[in-house]
């Protein structure tokens, strides 16, 4: 039976639910917040990956991405202790806001149904 999903996805997910546990376990250290992981893409080399972020409070978002990407080694760090991979890649954070927009959308989908 064919397996449903790449190794490149089982590794961005692997990654994924890793530095999310990493990151609710040292939040305060992180000075984060309420963050949520949505998703992770790798390089196809393993040596780079982007972390997307979205963030509860969007006015701190440009801060808590910033504090996310000085923590990156030790992130690394504790991202090699949990991961069993050859090479562990180097993070890098970025702010998703599709939340935001698609929260945008909606409301003004049904602000023109109200009408």
């Amino acid at each position: 039976m064919p397996k449903t999903y790449s190794r490149m996805q089982r590794i961005e997910d692997l990654i994924q639910t890793s530095l999310a546990e990493i990151m609710r376990t040292h939040a305060g250290e992180l000075h984060c917040g309420m963050t949520t992981i949505t998703g992770v893409k790798v390089s196809a080399d393993l040596s780079f990956a982007k972390v997307y972020v979205s963030v509860l409070e969007d006015e701190k978002a440009e801060e808590i991405i910033a504090n996310l990407n000085k923590a990156k080694k030790s992130l690394r760090y504790e991202l090699a202790n949990s991961v069993e991979l050859r090479v562990t890649p180097d993070l890098k954070f970025y702010y998703d806001d599709s939340v935001v927009r698609g929260s945008r959308i909606s409301s003004l989908i049904n602000d023109a149904f109200k009408k």
